[in-house]
């Protein structure tokens, strides 16, 4: 959810950059967010590096994943 202030900013971003829809110039804000980071696709950085919570012994891991049906 964004607030009001935030999506006229995502707009003005949009607007500026002549880009074609909401979603494509968020998805550009944060490639840019986190390109400042430091973090690029091509790190092969995954979502879970960045978890909030410590892995324990039951939480999900690749290997944890059933076989295909």
């Amino acid at each position: 959810m964004l607030s009001l202030e935030e999506l006229a900013t995502v707009d003005n971003f949009r607007f500026a950059n002549r880009m074609p829809t909401r979603a494509a110039a968020v998805r550009e804000l944060l490639k840019l967010g986190l390109a400042s980071a430091g973090i690029t696709p091509a790190d092969g950085s995954r979502s879970r590096d960045y978890g909030v919570f410590s892995r324990g012994p039951n939480s999900h891991t690749d290997e944890d994943e059933p076989p295909p049906s």
